[in-house]
């Protein structure tokens, strides 16, 4: 008997007919895949999450869609909330409750009651496992769900803003159970942050406004590797890419890298497309809006809307309106125009589609391993941020690249011996 026929479980999404849509975009989005679906082939035989209750808040996307029906393969007992309430692709959750079985508390466009509600509706199945993409689960636990605490055996992490949270509620010992930081790991914020955030970012950009990108001005707020992605992708397109900084060594390396490095005073003067993407608060603030040119574009790409501080754009304009899906207008006293696009969230998963399936595969692969690890040596963790084993690193490398069909030398034995003696000189 298929879930189709039996009893559906509970949910909560905005219509059960796109099942049928969101299953074809699941199954194109896994061909994608190749390393999660040798994953999920060998969690649907040795079943090592067997038992295990694992809450996710996730972007409901079609890459997540495989990596919850791997979870679900692994033996794994799953509940599935969005992580963003612009992301949300409302076939996929419908897919996961009609096909998979799968609970999905996510509805797109969902106003912050909803979205919180849907956090604790996950809870309910009193997670051992969390999963998270900016960390509010885990903050919804520490703060109104203590209780579940006990039961918990670790989470994982795949954002840098949940990563930075979660260091600091460790830094001030609030952290309760151990968290495996996926976002560190090299084969997701070396290929999903750079590659996958910017190309994604520029095809929400693109998707919201359709317009020109060479010769373009373009500010990026911040040179981490979701910066380094975007600012490589714009200046391909040929966009005059300008970098804001305050670290010292990012900001050197954005020079070094070819791209002029400015003050944001400075860069909101000139700038005539900006998109943050740096975790932090008010990068863009009252005192830059004021120095903006007529007609400048501003986004975010970072994980929350704080970034842009949107309150004071909402004081200062005279009048606003929706100028198109994803693009407000703001019309500022003195006559100047600037568009804020999706509200300030996620641009790219907001207005697109979010990373391509093909990077999500090492991200999802991560969290998958990661959940494993978690099963078979929480034992061992503390109360701590962790990253992930540098060898579940190495092996999703190696699963990737054969299945791009490259093969790698392998040291000889007498290499091994010369990198292993302290010895062995000129």
């Amino acid at each position: 008997m298929t879930v189709e026929t039996c009893k559906l479980p509970k949910h909560d999404i905005k219509d059960l007919k796109l099942a049928d849509e969101g299953k074809l975009r699941v199954e194109w989005a896994s061909q994608e895949m190749p390393v999660l679906r040798q994953i999920k082939e060998n969690f649907n035989r040795e079943k090592p999450l067997k038992g295990i209750r694992l809450g996710a808040c996730l972007h409901v996307t079609t890459e997540t869609a495989n990596l919850m029906t791997t979870l679900k393969a692994g033996g794994a007992e799953v509940a599935l909330c969005a992580s963003n309430p612009l992301s949300t692709q409302d076939e996929v959750a419908a897919y996961l409750v009609k096909y998979e079985g799968i609970p999905v508390f996510s509805i797109k466009g969902e106003d912050n009651d909803t979205y919180y509600r849907h956090i604790k509706s996950v809870l309910d199945i009193k997670p051992q496992i969390t999963m998270d993409d900016g960390a509010d689960l885990v903050s919804t636990i520490h703060t109104q769900r203590k209780e579940l605490i006990e039961n918990i055996i670790g989470g994982t992490e795949e954002t840098t803003t949940g990563v930075i949270r979660l260091r600091s509620m460790e830094k001030d010992g609030t952290l309760q159970y151990p968290i495996i930081a996926v976002n560190d790991a090299n084969t997701k914020h070396l290929f999903d942050n750079r590659y996958g955030t910017g190309q994604s970012t520029l095809d929400g950009i693109l998707r919201a406004t359709n317009i020109l990108f060479a010769g373009r001005r373009f500010v990026v707020g911040g040179y981490g590797w979701c910066g380094r992605g975007i600012a490589m992708r714009a200046r391909g397109m040929g966009a005059r890419v300008i970098v804001i900084e305050v670290d010292p060594l990012k900001a050197l390396e954005a020079v070094m890298d070819g791209f002029e490095v400015m003050p944001i005073k400075e860069a909101a003067k000139i700038g005539e497309l900006f998109c943050t993407v740096t975790g932090d608060i008010n990068v863009i603030r009252r005192e830059h809006f004021k120095l903006m040119k007529d007609g400048a574009i501003i986004c975010n790409s970072g994980h929350f809307n704080v970034e842009i501080e949107i309150p004071a754009l909402e004081d200062m304009a005279e009048s606003k309106r929706r100028f198109r899906n994803y693009i407000d207008e703001y019309k500022m006293p003195d006559g100047r125009k600037l568009y804020l696009l999706a509200e300030g969230r996620l641009v790219n998963l907001s207005a697109a589609e979010g990373h391509p399936a093909t990077v999500m595969d090492m991200s999802f692969a991560n969290q998958a391993m990661a959940a494993e690890f978690l099963v078979s040596f929480s034992d061992n963790l503390k109360n701590k941020v962790y990253k992930v084993p540098e060898l579940i690193d190495k092996k999703i490398a190696m699963l990737k690249l054969r299945t791009m069909g490259i093969n790698i030398d392998t040291l000889t034995p007498e290499q091994k011996e010369y990198l292993d003696s302290w010895k062995m000189g000129t």
